[in-house]
Parts: structure tokens; C-alpha cells; sequence
């Protein structure tokens, strides 16, 4: 399976080292086997002598195969640590554009259900194990007894594993809907959580989601799992049955037939006893692995980037950029929903846009007209599909995207609300400068800190995106993007945002690059651009006036 070629690509050696383990438990197993049928069983008389030999196999087999399965428990936790490390990694490292197409419902089920599943394979997995290599060990001592009853045992084992195959393959398609059903599953438990305040609004609306859209989900995984559980539990009473029935083979063939003798198929009989309950483990633990390998599949089909080394970000920014330009870019959209003839979905482009140290820019543009996919590809968060950003002069490539990142701070209209200071380069922020915007912002009297972490991040969403602004400054970047910033902010904080704020900025070296409507103070801008349709123009002389005046209206114009 595939969870143990993972294991033995990544620990090759303790790994080599646990199934050594598994081996000289399983050797001791047919050693205890082979003493009760040469000492205990053929021996007559006085057996109090040998009885501490016996003991003492017990107690070797007992110790030797509780270190086999610690062992390979232990080794499995660790990968299971990694995967998950390399999962998040992988997530940290993968293009925004590609998060953004899988949705935060399959990569959270991902990071749990998958990894879960994995890990509940991995404490299954030693009984598999042990199960295979019993079933070889005992299967050559039984050889040497006798081969003629080991040929029959094999045929009759055989078609037991068969028809527990049969069955297992359907366990694993149902485990496979069940994977899928749980995909379902989280986008309903997402909506319920995020739209917690809508749906006590609209009950209409909450009723509609629990029995239209959740029930049918719920149903549909209580279906796939009832079949699951039906297949591997038949699977298991196959075996176990069919077990104790080739215990009535062996005698039919030895006494009846005369294929060995009594004691020969008494040893058989104990070792099918022996192995009936490892077997049956083996059989019990086969969802869980199958279930850990539709979720090595769903990982796997992410399709996320391969995790590079360390994050970048001792990448050199060093220079005093002065100029920073976009030159025919374009970000087209892929669409599921083209005709014949279609190229594709909404096309963002061509841009040319330049940008100069120090500048106050403004951004305005309806919903849907691109302003958020231009500051993506302007913060270096999208590739451009065509054309080229240049800085200073110099083309920047997918090696250079890293540094140019770097450069930038910002607070989006879907910010996610951190509650640690970070200063530049990773370090703790200047005390200084921290304490001076906690005044500027004036949250001095509303935040309280740890160290550097706020303790107390439960605040409104206008002091949120305080909090966040106070966050992006202490980065201490050359360019800060500020989508929407004021929208959240009661009218004499936004006065003080556009008349104290973003001059504080502009003083400091900033670069300012805000996307903003509130057209009462667009003079404070150095320049004013508009996004219309994918398409960028700025507005000078009497067009900038006129979205001065109201830009709202003038949005409605076209």
C-alpha cells in the first residue's frame, strides 16, 4: 500500500528496523507453536520442568511484539507530524490564485479529516503487520510439518481472502463517497459558523440550509458509511468463520484421510487458532488504511506547490526603488461556463500603470471592474498571464517575486486578524514607533498586550482594522495597500484616516496605494485611477472633478 512505501521512502532505516522487530516477533510466535507441539503436546509425564522454558517464550514474544508495535506506532506519529508539516508548508508556498480555486472548505478538511484518517491508518497499521508476517512465518513452519495440508489450509485460507477482497473493494468505494460527502460537510458547517448572523435574521433561509443543503449531505454520508461498515464487518465474520473452518478441514484430512497424524493437525489447529485473532486485526484494520489512502488521493489531487526551503524572507529588498511599473498585464479568470469560441472567463488587462516612490494613489471602481485582481498583481500575489512588471528598469521574473513581495504591507477588505507585531525582517518592531501609532490610531486604551502579542483581539471591525494598519506599519515596507481601510470607520476617524493618517504616511517614505469611494477627500491623493470593466484609466482635469464631486455617480454613469 501506498502509506507504507511513503513511510519507507521518507524512514527508511527505523523502518527497515521496525519490520526486523515485526520478523523476530513473528519467529517467536512459531517458536511458542512449535515448543507446545514438541514439548508440551508429544512430551508425557513431568512437563514442570520445561514450563520456564515456556514461560519465558511467552514473556520474549510478549515484549518483543509490544516494542514491534510501539515501534511502528511511534515511527507513524512522527510521519504523521511531517505530513501535516509539509501539508501546511505546501499551503504557505502555493499561489494565492490556486487557494483561491480549491475554497478554504477542502483545504481545512484536508488539514483535518485527511490527516486524521492517516493517522488513525497508522495506529491500525502494526496489526496489519503483524498479521502478514505471522500468517509467512507460520505458513513455512506448516510447510515443513506437513505440505499437503499446508496446499489445502493456503486454498481455503485463499479463497477467505478472496472473498474478503470482494468485499474490501467495496468498503474503499464508499470510503471514497464518504471522502467526497465530507467535502460537502464542511461547506455546510462553514456557512452555518459565517452566516450565523444572517441565518437567526432569516429563518426561512436557515431552514432552507439544514433541509435542503445539509440534510442531503448528512444523508448522503450516513448512506456511504452505513455500506462501509456493512461490507467490512462482513468481511470480518467471513474470516473469522472460515477460519474455524479450516480447522475442520485439517482434522477431516488428517483422521479421515490419513494426510498426517493426530499431532500434526492439532498443530495445525493451534496455529490457525493462533493466527485467527491477528488475521481478524489485519482484516478490521483494512477501512482504516483504505480510508488513509483516499486521503493520500484528496492530498494528492490538491495539486499544491512542492514546499520549498525556509520562507523567503531573508530575500534582499535593499534599495531605494523610484519607480515601479506595469506593462500590458493581463489575469484572465478561468471559466467552467465557456461556449464554443469562448476563450475563457473575466479578463482583468492590459494594464499599464506606473507607480513612483512616495506617491498617495487612489483607486476607485464598481464591484466586479478588477480593483481587487489589480491589487493582487500589483502586490505580486498574481503572476500576470501576459505582459511585465518592471522596477526600476528591471523585469521581474518568478525568482525576483519572493524580494518583491517584501516590499509590500497591506490590509485587505478580507483580512485575517493576527494578534502578534511583527517588525521588519521577522525581528520585534520598533517600541517607538509602536507606541506612537497606538496614539495616532488611538488605541492606546483599547489594546492589551503580551510582549507583542495583543491579548484582547475581540474588538469591532473599524478598531480590527485599526489593529491591522497598526500591524502593517510596524513592518516598516516601502509600499502599504489599503483596500476599502475607511469604510469601517465612524466619519471623524475617517477624516482623521485621509487629513492625518495617510500624510503621516506619505511623510514616513511611504508608498501609499489605497482603493477608496469616499470622493469628499480624494484631493488628498496625488493621483486618482479608476478600474472599469478589467480596464485601468486615470482621471485628470475635469473627470478627476467630477469623481471628486461624486463618485458614486459617476460609477453609474457608465
Amino acid at each position: 500500500m501506498e502509506l507504507l512505501s511513503v513511510v519507507y521512502r521518507y524512514y527508511r532505516w527505523p523502518f527497515v528496523g521496525v519490520m526486523l522487530l515485526s520478523l523476530v516477533s513473528a519467529a517467536l510466535g512459531i517458536g511458542a507453536i512449535a515448543f507446545i507441539n514438541r514439548r508440551l503436546i508429544e512430551v508425557s509425564g513431568d512437563v514442570g520442568s520445561i514450563l520456564p522454558q515456556f514461560l519465558g517464550i511467552v514473556v520474549a514474544l510478549l515484549a518483543v511484539t509490544l516494542a514491534s508495535q510501539l515501534a511502528l506506532t511511534t515511527l507513524g506519529h512522527h510521519f504523521v507530524y511531517g505530513l501535516r508539516s509539509r501539508l501546511v508548508k505546501q499551503i504557505l508556498d502555493t499561489d494565492i490564485e490556486r487557494l483561491e480555486r480549491l475554497g478554504s472548505a477542502e483545504l481545512l478538511a484536508s488539514l483535518s479529516s485527511d490527516v486524521r484518517n492517516i493517522t488513525i491508518a497508522f495506529v491500525r497499521l502494526p496489526e496489519l503487520v503483524q498479521g502478514i508476517v505471522l500468517t509467512l512465518g507460520s505458513a513455512l513452519y506448516l510447510g515443513w510439518l506437513s505440505p499437503g495440508l499446508l496446499i489445502v489450509t493456503s486454498l481455503w485460507v485463499g479463497a477467505t481472502m478472496a472473498a474478503g477482497a470482494w468485499l474490501v473493494r467495496r468498503v474503499y468505494r464508499h470510503l471514497s463517497q464518504v471522502r467526497e460527502t465530507e467535502d460537502a460537510l464542511y461547506r455546510d458547517y462553514q456557512a452555518v459558523i459565517d452566516g450565523r448572523k444572517e441565518l437567526a435574521l432569516n429563518r426561512d433561509r436557515a431552514q432552507a440550509l439544514f433541509e435542503d443543503t445539509y440534510d442531503s449531505d448528512a444523508r448522503r454520508y450516513r448512506h456511504h458509511i452505513i455500506r462501509a461498515d456493512t461490507y467490512h464487518l462482513s468481511a470480518v465474520n467471513v474470516s473469522n468463520i472460515m477460519m474455524l473452518g479450516a480447522i475442520g478441514v485439517v482434522f477431516y484430512l488428517a483422521n479421515g484421510l490419513g494426510w498426517a497424524s493426530t499431532e500434526v493437525a492439532a498443530t495445525f489447529s493451534l496455529t490457525l487458532l493462533f493466527l485467527r485473532t491477528p488475521l481478524i486485526s489485519a482484516v478490521g484494520a483494512l477501512p482504516t488504511l483504505l480510508s488513509a489512502q483516499v486521503a493520500f488521493d484528496k492530498i494528492r489531487g490538491l495539486d499544491l506547490a512542492e514546499p520549498r526551503q525556509g520562507f523567503g524572507r531573508r530575500v534582499a529588498v535593499s534599495g531605494a526603488w523610484q519607480e515601479l511599473r506595469l506593462e500590458g498585464v493581463s489575469f484572465r479568470y478561468s471559466s467552467s461556463h465557456t461556449s464554443a469560441g469562448d476563450s475563457g472567463g473575466f479578463v482583468v488587462g492590459p494594464l499599464d500603470l506606473s507607480l513612483k516612490r512616495g506617491e498617495l494613489v487612489f483607486l476607485i471602481g464598481g464591484n466586479g471592474s478588477g480593483k481587487s485582481t489589480l491589487a493582487k498583481l500589483l502586490t505580486g500575489l498574481y503572476r500576470p498571464h501576459e505582459g511585465s512588471m518592471t522596477l526600476d528598469g528591471k523585469v521581474l521574473n518568478d525568482s525576483d517575486r519572493e524580494g518583491f513581495r517584501q516590499r509590500f504591507s497591506a490590509v485587505y477588505t478580507d483580512f485575517h486578524q493576527f494578534d502578534t507585531l511583527v517588525g521588519p525582517d521577522g525581528a520585534s518592531p520598533d517600541p517607538v514607533l509602536v507606541q506612537r501609532w497606538l496614539d495616532v490610531l488611538k488605541m492606546r486604551d483599547k489594546l492589551h498586550f503580551d510582549g507583542q502579542r495583543v491579548t484582547n483581539p475581540e474588538l469591532s471591525q473599524g478598531q480590527r482594522k485599526r489593529l491591522a494598519l497598526l500591524m502593517a506599519v510596524a513592518e516598516e515596507r516601502d509600499i502599504l495597500l489599503l483596500d476599502e481601510w475607511a469604510a469601517d470607520q465612524d466619519p471623524q476617524f475617517r477624516r482623521v484616516f485621509y487629513q492625518e493618517l495617510l500624510p503621516k504616511l506619505r511623510s514616513m517614505g511611504k508608498t501609499v496605494f489605497a482603493i477608496s469611494h469616499d470622493d469628499h477627500y480624494f484631493q488628498h491623493a496625488d493621483r486618482l485611477l479608476e478600474m472599469r470593466a478589467g480596464q485601468l484609466i486615470e482621471l485628470t482635469g475635469e473627470n478627476r472633478e467630477a469623481a471628486s464631486r461624486d463618485a458614486v455617480g459617476r460609477l453609474e454613469q457608465h
